[in-house]
């Protein structure tokens, strides 16, 4: 903890990098974990079943599926999302990239977010292309369909779908301008969102996770635990 309080204190552009390890400790769970989602027991697998084209053959149980494991909207900001926001508030941070959907580092404060796989928070129509917030999508019942008849489709990339542009464009010069890249909560396993890593040319590369991952020989910096706990011990 000193270390990465001494990092912290020297840098003037630090860039977060999380995955869904940044959440967990608001008490959505993660994926690949032991106890994750991807372990639980479906008939059909949770990456099939958030797939494009689940999405179009199996509206009706994509939706049900959706609504009933990845709407948490009683989630809260955690230690995490707060400090990172905080952080960015005193101008020690440039930004946060996330592959997180939940919208939890927003509603904690900060502005200059990335959400390389979307939001759970806009989701258009595919006809007309007017939005909805998450909170209307929770209160249809079935297959959400817009006034115009059209098809209303969350603004998340599915399995299948290519990541935003611009998103990543963004995310890009963030992480390519930072002096510190602190990535947490991630297995780095999930590509093409694991490679923006590499774009990093700064000083100080920290890492934080529950398990080991295949970037941990690489950082100056590895702290293995909760990223609430450790990221809320900081003094800005």
């Amino acid at each position: 903890m000193k270390t990465l309080q001494e990092i912290v204190d020297k840098s003037r552009r630090i860039v977060f990098f999380g995955g869904a390890g940044v959440s967990t400790e608001s008490g959505i769970p993660d994926f690949r974990s032991e106890d994750g989602l991807y372990r639980q027991k479906y008939t059909v697998s949770p990456e099939t079943m958030l797939s494009h084209d689940w999405f179009f053959s199996h509206t009706e149980e994509f939706f049900k599926f959706y609504r009933d494991k990845m709407l948490p909207l009683w989630a809260e900001p955690n230690a995490a999302h707060k400090k990172l926001a905080e952080l960015e508030k005193k101008g020690k941070l440039l930004a946060v990239v996330t592959q997180n959907i939940d919208g939890l580092h927003q509603k904690a404060g900060s502005k200059n977010v990335y959400e390389l796989h979307g939001t759970v928070h806009k989701n258009t129509c595919l006809k007309c292309k007017k939005t909805y917030s998450a909170e209307q999508i929770a209160a249809m019942k079935g297959v959400p369909h817009c006034a115009c008849g059209g098809l209303i489709k969350p603004d998340v990339v599915l399995y299948g779908e290519a990541l935003d542009e611009d998103t990543v464009e963004g995310a890009v010069r963030a992480i390519a301008a930072a002096d510190t890249l602190i990535v947490a909560g991630t297995s780095l396993t999930v590509y093409p969102a694991a490679g923006f890593v590499s774009f990093f040319r700064g000083n100080d590369l920290v890492l934080i996770n529950r398990d080991p991952t295949p970037l941990d020989s690489q950082c100056d910096l590895v702290l293995h635990g909760k990223v609430g706990e450790i990221l809320s011990e900081i003094k800005v």
